[in-house]
């Protein structure tokens, strides 16, 4: 129920945007943010030690969206090594795009804000395992707009 409330939600506010006409601001507010917020991810997985991973290991994923406005991903898969992991998203087109990661049982992890022309970093501590990236504007993950990000 909440995912459909959070549907409509993004929906009208798309509608909104769209109303409002020219803005020459670059990020778009189209979306609404994923369940978890990037910031509320953050302070959940702060402090918390990733499986196999030490404390102070870090890595960063970069993703790019198609720059041509397609609705993909530059690459389908990525990999990172356990513990804190930054994801770093580029979205060269005018379409609006963003990166949700989730955990093999659906829940979101973490996730950029969705913008046009910009970019945008994500932080999580993740454990080793297979995520699956995505797009969550409506309809692009089901154009294909996904991919794996494997954790060792």
């Amino acid at each position: 129920m909440k995912k459909y409330a959070a549907l409509i939600a993004m929906l009208l506010a798309a509608v909104a945007l769209v109303a409002c006409g020219g803005s020459d601001n670059t990020t778009s507010e189209a979306t609404a943010p994923p369940s978890k917020s990037t910031t509320e991810t953050e302070e959940t997985n702060e402090g918390n030690e990733a499986e196999g991973g030490t404390a102070g290991s870090a890595s960063t994923v970069d993703i790019e969206a198609d720059p041509e406005g397609g609705l993909s991903f530059t690459s389908d898969s990525a990999s990172a090594k356990a513990g804190k992991v930054t994801v770093d998203f580029t979205n060269s087109s005018p379409v609006p795009h963003n990166v949700t990661i989730e955990d093999e049982g659906g829940e979101t992890v973490a996730a950029t804000e969705t913008l046009t022309e910009g970019s945008e970093a994500a932080k999580a501590n993740l454990k080793p395992g297979t995520y699956t990236f995505y797009c969550s504007v409506p309809g692009h993950r089901d154009a294909g707009m996904e991919g794996t990000l494997t954790v060792k």
